[in-house]
Order: C-alpha cells, then sequence, then structure tokens
C-alpha cells in the first residue's frame, strides 16, 4: 500500500517500462475487448489501451520497477483526476487498483457509460432478464427476419439484408445507384465464392474461381455498364448527381439481396461457405407488413429530434435525412420500438444496463451501415468516427442469432455480460510461446462506490463523476494525487456529434435521468475545434488551457499529470504547449506507447502514427530528472529502439509523431521562464508555433534510426 503524499521518492520516470508497455498494449489494441472486455459495455472512440494507464498508475505509485509487479495483484490508496474521462479507461484502471477516482466530462453520454462500467451488477438476473426480453420480441416479430433457404426450400433466419439507394427520375424511372458488383468476395477465404449482383435486373449470381464474371448470368448485361458513376445520367437523357436528393427527405432504398443461414444445410457433409441470395417476392412483402404496421402505432422511444448542424453531421444533412429516426428503416424503427418497451418494464435495477445495451446495439441497426465484401460482416455506423454515406447499406437481424452474425441484440446482450463479469474478476493477458494466456489478479476488481462530494474521496475505491466542466465546478486545492487523462486532439472526432446518434434514443429509455436533460449531448464547454461551431485553434487551446489550470490547481504538490497524445501535424502541438505552461506544470520526460490497432479503418493508408507520445510532467517543485540535454535525434532513436525491441515495426508516421512530442517537450521547457499566461490566445498560440517550427528546423535526425521488428519477442517478467 502506498502513502499519499509519499510521491517525490516514488518516479513513473524511472520505474516505468516502455519496452514491455509497448508490447503489452499493443497486442491489447488488436482485439481490445478480449484484453479490456470492460469497454464491451458501450462504444467510445479512441480508447487508449488500458494496459497503458494501469502501467502508467503503478509505475507511480508503487516504487519498484514495473517489469517485476505488473501482473501482481495491488491495492493502493489516492486519488486520481481525469478531467476529460470519455470512455472512462483512467476510471476502470485506476479503480481496479484500489484507488478512488474522480471524472469529468461535458458530454452526458460518457458520464452514464462510465457509471456502467463501474457499478455492481447481478449478471445472471441481467442474463435472464435480457434473454426474455429478445424471446418475447423474437417471437413478435420472427416471420420479418425469415426467408426461404434456396438449398432446402426450408424457412432460415436472416443475418444481414443488403439495400442499395435507388434514384427516381422526374419520368418516373428508378435506377440502383450501385457503386459496383461486387456484394461479397472469397478474398479472405470466408466464402468460396464472389458473389455479384446485376445492376440492370437485380439478380445475384456466384462464382469460383476462374470462371468469367463479365456479364451477368440472367440478363446479359455487363456487369462494369451497371455501376453508376457519381454524375450520371437517366435513361430519359436527364443527369443527376448520386448523394444530392431531390427533395427535403432521406434518400430512398431497394432491397436487393439478402445473407441467411440455415443451420441444416450447412450441417450437411461437405457443405462450405455462407449463403446469399437475391430478395424474392416474400422477402419483400416482409417488409411491405413491417411498414404496414409501423405506419399503424406510435412510439415514446422514436426519436423525432431533428439532425443538428456539425462538421460531421452535415454529411447526413446533405444527404436529406433531417431527424434521427430518418437514419432507420420501418422495419427498424418497428422492432426497435418493441425492444425498448419490453426494456422500459424491466427490473428497475437491470433496466439501465439493459437499456446501454440497446443504446450501444443501434449502431449496427440503422441505414447508414454497411457490408464488409471481405470480412463479410456489418460495419457500425461509426466504423470510420464520422457519419460516411454509402450506396449500398446493410440491415443486421434485430434480435439476432447466438453466435451467428453480429449486430443483433443477443450479440450485445453476451458482450455486456462478459464486460461485467471482467469487471468482478479483471485479468490480464500475455503470449506464452505464441498462445494467449489469462493471468489472473485476485483481489482487484472494478467495483464502485458513488459519491456525491469531494469529502467522502477518502472511502476506499469512491467515484465522484460530473457531467460538466471543470473550469465550472472545480476541485478543492490539492485534493487528487494524480492526474491521468488522454485529452480532446483538436477536431479529430467530433464526439459530441457522433454520439448524439445514440444519445437520442438512449434519453428516452432513461428520462429520470438528470443529466438527460439537454436535447443534445454537445456542451457550450466541450475542448473541441469545430469549424461548423466557428471553433478555431485558438479557441481549442484557450478551453483546454482552462481545463489543465483546474486540473493541476487540484493536483498535490509535485504529483504527476500525465496525458497522451499524437498528431500529424507539429503546429497543433501548440494548443498542448500554451495548456501546460498556462497551467504552470514541469516537464518531466515524455514517453512512448502504442495506441492504434495497426488495421485500424478510420486511420488505415493514411501515414497517421499508431504511436502516442505520454507527456509526464509534474506540479512544482519538481526536481530535474532525465536527460535534458539529450539531443531530439538521439532520443527519438531510444523510443524507437524500445518499440523495436517490443517487436513492432515502426512507421514515418510513428517517428514523426514521437519527434512531434519531443519537439513539444523541448518548446515547453524554452518557453517557461518567460511565459505569460495573460497574454492574448494568439500571442500564446503565436508564440508556440514559432519555437516549435524553430526547434524543428534545428533539429536534425540521425540516419541510423531502426524501423523494424527485431526477430526475439520481448521478455516479459514472470508471473
Amino acid at each position: 500500500m502506498v502513502r499519499p503524499g509519499a510521491y517525490r521518492a516514488m518516479r513513473m520516470e524511472t520505474n516505468f517500462d516502455e519496452t514491455l508497455v509497448a508490447a503489452l498494449a499493443s497486442a491489447e489494441k488488436q482485439v481490445q475487448q478480449s484484453y479490456r472486455p470492460v469497454i464491451a459495455v458501450h462504444k467510445w472512440f479512441a480508447r487508449r489501451p488500458g494496459t497503458l494507464f494501469r502501467s502508467l498508475a503503478l509505475a507511480e505509485l508503487v516504487d519498484r520497477p514495473l517489469a517485476e509487479h505488473y501482473f501482481e495483484s495491488h491495492d493502493l490508496r489516492g486519488v486520481v483526476l481525469d478531467p476529460f474521462m470519455g470512455g472512462g479507461t483512467t476510471m476502470f484502471e485506476a479503480n481496479r487498483l484500489g484507488l478512488s477516482v474522480v471524472g469529468y466530462d461535458t458530454n452526458p453520454m460518457s458520464r452514464w457509460l462510465v457509471e456502467r462500467e463501474l457499478e455492481d451488477l447481478d449478471v445472471l438476473a441481467f442474463e435472464q432478464q435480457g434473454e426474455a426480453i429478445a424471446a418475447a420480441v423474437e417471437a413478435e416479430l420472427c416471420d420479418l427476419y425469415t426467408t426461404r433457404c434456396e438449398e432446402c426450400g426450408q424457412d432460415a433466419p436472416v443475418k444481414f439484408f443488403l439495400w442499395v439507394k435507388t434514384h427516381v427520375c422526374e419520368c418516373g424511372e428508378e435506377t440502383l445507384l450501385f457503386p459496383g458488383p461486387l456484394v461479397a468476395g472469397r478474398k479472405m477465404g470466408r466464402h468460396t465464392h464472389d458473389v455479384l449482383v446485376c445492376g440492370s435486373c437485380r439478380s445475384v449470381a456466384q462464382f469460383l474461381p476462374g470462371e468469367v464474371a463479365d456479364a451477368c448470368t440472367c440478363c446479359g448485361a455487363a456487369y462494369a455498364e451497371t455501376a453508376v458513376p457519381a454524375k450520371a445520367t437517366c435513361k430519359c437523357g436527364r443527369p443527376f448527381a448520386v448523394g444530392r436528393p431531390q427533395d427535403d427527405g432521406p434518400p430512398t432504398h431497394a432491397l436487393f439481396a439478402l445473407e441467411y443461414h440455415c443451420g441444416s444445410c450447412k450441417a450437411r457433409e461437405g457443405r462450405r461457405g455462407r449463403f446469399f441470395k437475391a430478395a424474392d417476392a416474400d422477402d419483400h412483402a416482409r417488409f411491405a407488413r413491417a411498414r404496414a404496421r409501423m405506419a399503424k402505432m406510435a412510439s415514446p422511444f422514436w426519436p423525432d429530434d431533428p439532425i443538428p448542424t456539425g462538421d460531421e453531421t452535415n454529411r447526413l444533412l446533405r444527404w436529406g435525412y433531417r431527424r434521427f429516426r430518418d437514419l432507420h428503416n420501418e422495419r427498424q424503427l418497428l422492432g426497435l420500438a418493441l425492444l425498448a418497451q419490453r426494456i422500459s418494464e424491466a427490473a428497475p435495477e437491470l433496466r439501465p444496463a439493459l437499456a446501454t445495451v440497446f443504446s450501444d446495439f443501434i449502431r449496427y441497426q440503422n441505414m447508414v451501415c454497411r457490408y464488409d465484401t471481405a470480412a463479410l460482416k456489418i460495419l457500425d455506423v461509426f466504423s470510420v468516427h464520422g457519419f460516411p454515406v454509402h450506396r449500398v447499406q446493410c440491415e443486421a437481424a434485430l434480435v439476432g442469432v447466438p453466435r451467428v452474425g453480429s449486430g443483433g441484440y443477443r450479440h450485445f446482450l453476451a458482450k455486456y455480460a462478459a464486460a461485467k463479469r471482467y469487471c468482478a474478476e479483471p485479468f490480464e493477458t500475455v503470449r506464452v510461446n505464441g498462445r494467449k494466456r489469462r493471468v489472473q489478479t485476485p483481489g482487484e476488481r472494478i467495483s464502485c462506490s458513488l459519491v456525491e462530494h469531494t469529502s467522502e474521496l477518502g472511502h476506499r475505491r469512491a467515484t465522484l463523476l460530473r457531467c460538466g466542466s471543470m473550469v465550472t465546478e472545480p476541485l478543492p486545492e490539492a485534493s487528487v494525487d494524480l492526474v491521468l487523462t488522454d485529452p480532446p486532439y483538436f477536431a479529430n472526432v467530433q464526439y459530441s456529434e457522433l454520439m448524439d446518434f445514440c444519445y437520442a434514443w438512449l434519453r428516452r429509455m432513461a428520462p429520470e435521468t438528470p443529466f438527460f436533460s439537454s436535447p443534445t449531448s454537445k456542451s457550450e464547454h466541450e475542448v473541441t475545434g469545430n469549424a461548423t461551431a466557428g471553433r478555431g485553434i485558438e479557441a481549442f487551446a484557450d478551453r483546454l488551457s482552462a481545463v489543465y489550470r483546474a486540473a493541476a490547481c487540484a493536483l498535490r504538490p509535485g504529483a504527476p499529470f500525465v496525458f497522451t497524445y499524437h498528431h500529424n501535424d507539429l503546429r497543433s502541438y501548440a494548443a498542448l504547449v500554451v495548456a501546460v505552461l498556462d497551467a504552470g506544470l514541469v516537464p518531466m520526460t515524455t514517453l512512448v506507447c502504442p495506441s492504434e490497432m495497426r488495421g485500424s479503418i478510420h486511420i488505415n493508408s493514411a501515414d497517421s502514427s499508431r504511436v502516442d507520445t505520454v507527456f509526464v510532467m509534474r506540479k512544482p517543485p519538481a526536481g530535474v530528472i532525465g536527460d535534458r540535454a539529450t539531443p531530439v535525434s538521439q532520443r527519438l532513436i531510444k523510443h524507437v529502439q524500445g518499440l523495436v525491441d517490443a517487436g513492432l515495426t515502426v512507421t514515418e508516421g510513428d517517428r514523426r509523431c514521437i519527434r512531434h512530442g519531443l519537439l513539444a517537450e523541448e518548446t515547453i521547457r524554452a518557453l517557461a521562464s518567460g511565459w505569460d499566461a495573460a497574454a492574448p490566445i494568439e500571442t500564446r498560440m503565436q508564440d508556440a508555433r514559432r519555437m516549435l517550427i524553430a526547434l524543428s528546423e534545428s533539429t536534425h535526425e540521425a540516419a541510423s534510426v531502426p524501423v523494424s521488428a527485431s526477430e526475439a519477442p520481448v521478455a516479459v517478467a514472470a508471473f
């Protein structure tokens, strides 16, 4: 156990093991729900690896080299603050170690889901209630999610319905806006054939390797000629542009294909591959029945909220979507209303968890989802951390078949239950001889006692959550022992604009929640850049500075203030420089750690960094520590070598962002002595940018920085 206040003798600067943590964090980010199942409580964006935040807390609060005790159980004392708690990584990692935590976020969705992550739950009762709800809704709507198997002629459950956007000309001609003929491919070995659709006659055909797939086997139309360009012409000669609706309303869609699952045919000896078919008359009739049922009902759960303007939501508005309910088709609205009604009637102690499952799974129950033609799965509305609208959409089955497909309510019930079981018995995961092995940490758990006042933070695992900004609701001075956060990265992800999609439904399912009173999850105090709202980099820096100053005031003297950051543009680091200098923090060192999945869709092929800089600051008094006289180029080599020793391949994007972080640290040191925190924000930002650029131009990297992973895996201490 650590004595509160004994921080000067315990330095994460020396106890942290960059290579060990890089290996653990890189493995975690590839399959994060397997390593940290708690994150399956609800989607959040750009989650940092839990292994990193666990390591930072342990390196500071346990005065031993990290590798000696990382896999041990811990029961620590102290208070940890995260002024940007977001998805709650700081909260549940610190809570697991026995620490009390304080979390702020202006987004009500963050406040809600962090409480769900930390609260206790009767998992068995949750599973029983959830399955009872799923079974009841399934019985009521079963026929709407069924199709005829083309191999045996029996009814089979549908996994996915595939829809294509349409253009209806003034002449009455309907054009299916297919970007190409591919429905599903065999590239990843998940199906035996390439599945193609004809944009002319809507037939679906399958082709084995080596078969010629130039023309439709039904009508003879060339597949290449049925693809519709962005600027097209109707058969009558009238031109039109894809993505420009003719009237003020959402785009129209045509059902053209299904992927289903026939258990009896799948079990047949020699049967391989998936089940695909063109939508037949019965499939269209089923949707027509759903539309008719939906037209006769009204639901208090349907989100009639207007979609507000914004950097991301403007994409939806350009396509003609006006209300959040417009993002769902009639079958989805019918099923979601019935499901929400059942949840509202559940036991009060289980209702918040069941509603959270609902809020999360609607990411897969909308007409902005698309079908991955290679992986053969549905991609949710946030697959690229935005609202890109595609021409072909995927509708997942509402309830879902256990262990078949994805995107159904049952699938999310199972993930939520696994998340809460992990909270009761958390573990670490390592690779031993190429195989994953779980390492139990008995005695650790994720379980909190919610408190309302700072005076109660001395209790074991006390948790104080605030839906608001630290600037308007500050903590007492010198009341926390560690600030650990992942702040917003200027305009990288518009959290509130995206989360409004879930919030529009959830606030109707939990109307008694006091912090759900606003019609949007946006806040006038949020720390983000936003072009639509007129918030540029200076406004972002000013808001970030205000929060950093409030957090630094709450920090005990000599204690660490640690945050992660990466960005491709060196100038964006000026906001960090300003915030740190305004807060009067002393830079101690920078660390690096993998933070993104190597194949992450939203950064793939963008030459973006997969590595965060971890800035370690301290509140004065703080002694000089580290190798400040070492040139940036040599420190860059050391960091890259540590990543290589961890088994990583370091990209040019990684090197660039590591260097940016080092330059930001040097800029803080260079400007500290004469810094005027009262100067206009434009002046402070200009000074920071000038120094960043000057140091960058005067710094030359050595050419011998390694970039390839070594053959030997990183050594992990005995556990």
